[in-house]
C-alpha cells in the first residue's frame, strides 16, 4: 500500500518538479504542502522576472510569501539555547546596557558577544580562501576608476546613516592571530599596499550539534541605539551625565572628548565626520526627550528619565530607518507600501492612531504586536546580513563642502566652497575637522551631495590604504586594503559564494556571466578573474555586478536578506511588540515616536531653519535640491510601477 501511495505521489508531483528549477528540488522536498504551493507561486513569478512590475497589492503579496518562506527555511541558530529559570520581563521594562533580558524566554539572546546567526548554512571555503586572490578581485573588479553616483536618489547623509546603523548592530570579534595577504605580480603595481596584515575573525565552538562553530558580535544586535549608548555598562557610564537622564554633548551640538582626547560616544571605532554628526544629532534627540518627559512627569528621577528616553530614541531611529531611509534606498511604490506596512499595517497610520493595534500584524503592523515573534529561532543578526551590508561604495573620494552663509541658489542649493579629501574626515582627525566645519555645514553639505552607487569599479580608492582601529578608537599599526579584506572575510566566515547564496534564498542561480550583467567589459573581466566557472563568483562582486531593479540602489539578492531581517529586527524585540505601550514608554514618549515620521522631523526639531532654507526634497536622504514628491491621486495599493 505504502509503495502504491509513494508511486501515486510521484506521478502527481512529477509535473510540479519538472517546472521547478532542479536546484530547488531538495529544499522543496522538505516543505509542507502549503509552502510547496506558495513556493510554486513565487517561483513562477521569478521565472518571468515579474514581481517588481506587478501592481502594488500583488507585489506586497509576493513579498509576504517570500518573507514567510525565508522565516521557515532561512533562519539558523548558532550557539546553544541556555536553559534555566525563566526571568520575569516585568522586572526589566527597559533596554539593558548589554542587550540582556529582551527575549522573554531567554535572557542572553541579543546580548553583547552573542553569536551571529545564519540565514544560510555555512559553506566551508578553507581550501580556497585565496582563490582567486582577494587583491586580484579587488583590483580588477571593485576598485574605483571614476566615481559613479546615485543621481538625486540617495545622498551622503544616507551613506552616513547606514554606518550609524552598522555601529548599532554588528562588529565581529577578532582573534589575536594575524594573516598576511600579498599582492600577486599581475596586480602589484596597481595596489597601494603590496601586502598587508590583519587579524582573523575569532572562530569559536558553539557547543551546538548543528552548526559547530561561529563568530561573536561585539555589538548588541537589537535596534537599541548602541551607536550612542554603547553595548555594555562601561561604555554607557562614559556617555551619561547622570543628571536628568541626559547624555554628554558639547555646547556646539557635537560630541565631546575625554581628558585623553578620545571621542565620548557609545561606539567610537572606525568613525568619520558623517557618522559623528548623526551620533551627535541623536544624543540631542535623547536629551530633548528627557526635557519633554521631565516637564510632563516632574517626579521622574535620572535613571527613569534615561531609560524612557533611550526607548523613545531607539524607536525613533528604527522608525526613520524603516519608513524613510529604506524607502529612499528602494524607491518604488511597492516598497513604500511594504515598509509602511511593517510599521503601521495595511490599514495605515490614521487607522492605527485612531483604533490602536488590532492584533494581526498584516492589518496593524509588526510594531505593537501582542508578543514578540522569533519563528522558533533565537534572535540575532546573521553572517549573511553582514555580507549584504558591505556598502562602502556609497562613500566618495571627497566631501563637497558648501557655503551656508551665502544666499541659497536654485532649488535652495548652497554654493560649493571647497572639497575635502575623505581621508581628512576619518577617525580622530575627522572629529577635529568636523569641529571646524560645524554640524549645520556638515549636514547641509552631505544633504546636497549624491553618494556613490553600489556598482563594480566603485569602491573608494582611499580605502585600499586604510588604518583600521581598535574598539576603543585607537589606530592599529598596520594599514589594510579594505576591498581585498572584505572579499576575504566572506570566505573566511563560510558565507556562500554568489550562486550558492542565491540558491539558498530561493532565487534562480546564474548559469553564465550574461545572466548577471549586460556590461560587456564586466563580462570580459569576470571571465578573466573567474574563468567560466560562475560558481566561484564572490558574493560581494556578484552583488555589485547584478542588474538592478529600477528604483533599487541595491541588488535583488541583497534585498531578499533585507526582506527577512528588516522585519525580524522589529518583530523579535519586545520593546517594539509586547512592551511598545504607554506603560513602558510613557504616554508622552509613545506620542513622540508616533509623531516622528522622518529624519527631516528630527532635524527640524533641533535645527528648525535648516530644511526650510536648504531643502526642497521630501526626504532628508535624497539629494536636497531634488523636487519634492508629487502628489499621486491613485491609492498606494492600486498603483502600477512606473
Amino acid at each position: 500500500m505504502s509503495i502504491l501511495m509513494a508511486s501515486l505521489k510521484s506521478v502527481l508531483l512529477a509535473p510540479f518538479y519538472n517546472f521547478i528549477h532542479k536546484d530547488f528540488h531538495e529544499v522543496v522536498d522538505r516543505m509542507t504542502l502549503l509552502d510547496k504551493l506558495l513556493f510554486l507561486g513565487i517561483h513562477f513569478v521569478d521565472k518571468l522576472g515579474l514581481w517588481h512590475k506587478l501592481p502594488v497589492f500583488l507585489g506586497l503579496a509576493y513579498l509576504a510569501i517570500r518573507r514567510h518562506l525565508h522565516q521557515e527555511y532561512n533562519l539558523f541558530n548558532v550557539g546553544g539555547t541556555p536553559t534555566g529559570v525563566r526571568y520575569n520581563p516585568a522586572d526589566y521594562p527597559y533596554r539593558t546596557a548589554d542587550g540582556e533580558y529582551n527575549d522573554p524566554f531567554n535572557e542572553g539572546v541579543g546580548e553583547e558577544f552573542s553569536f551571529f546567526g545564519r540565514n544560510i548554512l555555512p559553506v566551508d571555503q578553507s581550501n580556497k580562501l585565496k582563490k582567486p586572490e582577494p587583491m586580484v578581485v579587488a583590483t580588477k573588479l571593485l576598485a574605483r576608476r571614476n566615481l559613479i553616483d546615485t543621481g538625486k536618489q540617495f545622498n551622503m547623509i544616507a551613506a552616513s546613516w547606514i554606518q550609524f546603523m552598522i555601529h548599532d548592530w554588528i562588529d565581529h570579534l577578532e582573534d589575536t592571530q594575524q594573516i598576511e595577504l600579498v599582492a600577486p605580480k599581475e596586480v602589484a603595481n596597481q595596489c597601494p599596499l603590496k601586502s598587508f596584515k590583519f587579524y582573523k575573525s575569532k572562530e569559536e565552538p558553539t557547543g551546538f550539534y548543528d552548526i559547530k562553530s561561529g563568530y561573536r558580535n561585539r555589538r548588541t544586535p537589537w535596534w537599541d541605539g548602541s551607536a550612542i549608548y554603547g553595548s555594555n555598562a562601561g561604555a554607557l557610564q562614559k556617555v551619561r551625565t547622570f543628571k536628568d537622564g541626559k547624555l554628554k554633548i558639547g555646547k556646539d551640538g557635537l560630541l565631546l572628548r575625554d581628558k585623553d582626547g578620545n571621542i565620548i560616544s557609545g561606539d567610537v571605532r572606525n568613525t568619520w565626520a558623517g557618522l559623528l554628526s548623526l551620533q551627535a544629532l541623536f544624543v540631542m534627540e535623547h536629551n530633548a526627550v528627557c526635557d519633554a518627559l521631565k516637564k510632563e512627569y516632574p517626579e521622574l528621577k535620572d535613571e527613569e528619565l534615561y531609560r524612557h528616553a533611550r526607548l523613545v530614541t531607539s524607536a525613533v531611529i528604527a522608525k526613520v530607518h524603516t519608513i524613510d531611509w529604506t524607502v529612499e534606498l528602494l524607491k518604488t511604490d511597492t516598497l513604500l507600501a511594504a515598509m509602511r506596512t511593517n510599521w503601521y499595517g495595511l490599514l495605515g497610520k490614521k487607522f492605527k492612531d485612531t483604533f490602536g493595534h488590532l492584533g494581526w500584524y498584516l492589518l496593524s503592523g509588526l510594531v505593537g504586536m501582542k508578543k514578540p515573534e522569533n519563528h522558533g529561532v533565537p534572535y540575532s543578526l546573521t553572517e549573511e546580513f553582514t555580507s549584504v551590508y558591505r556598502m562602502h561604495q556609497l562613500l566618495p573620494e571627497k566631501l563637497q563642502l558648501r557655503n551656508i552663509n551665502a544666499a541659497p541658489g536654485p532649488n535652495k542649493s548652497p554654493p560649493l566652497s571647497r572639497e575635502v579629501d575623505m581621508v581628512d574626515l576619518i577617525d580622530q582627525k575627522g572629529e577635529q575637522k568636523l569641529s571646524e566645519i560645524g554640524f549645520a555645514r556638515q549636514m547641509v553639505s552631505m544633504g546636497h551631495q549624491a553618494c556613490g552607487a553600489l556598482e563594480l569599479w566603485n569602491y573608494p580608492s582611499w580605502m585600499r590604504n586604510l588604518v583600521p582601529q581598535n574598539p576603543d578608537g585607537t589606530d592599529r599599526p598596520d594599514p589594510v586594503d579594505l576591498i581585498a579584506l572584505e572579499v576575504y572575510r566572506d570566505r573566511e566566515r563560510s558565507v556562500a559564494r554568489y550562486n550558492d547564496f542565491r540558491r539558498a534564498i530561493l532565487l534562480i542561480p546564474i548559469s553564465k556571466w550574461e545572466d548577471l550583467t549586460d556590461d560587456e567589459e564586466a563580462i570580459k573581466t569576470l571571465r578573466e578573474v573567474y574563468g567560466d566557472d560562475v560558481e566561484e563568483l564572490d558574493l560581494l562582486v556578484g552583488l555589485m555586478a547584478e542588474k538592478k531593479i529600477k528604483g533599487f540602489a541595491i541588488s535583488e539578492t541583497a534585498f531578499i536578506i533585507f526582506v527577512l531581517m528588516a522585519s525580524r529586527r522589529l518583530e523579535a524585540d519586545r520593546f517594539f511588540t509586547s512592551n511598545y505601550n504607554e506603560e513602558t514608554y510613557t504616554k508622552k514618549g509613545l506620542k513622540w515616536v508616533n509623531t516622528t515620521e522622518s529624519l527631516k522631523d528630527v532635524l527640524d526639531r533641533h535645527y528648525p531653519e535648516m530644511s526650510e532654507k536648504w531643502m526642497t526634497s521630501t526626504s532628508a536622504f535624497s539629494v536636497w535640491d531634488s523636487p519634492p514628491e508629487p502628489h499621486n491621486p491613485v491609492p498606494l495599493y492600486l498603483r502600477l510601477p512606473h
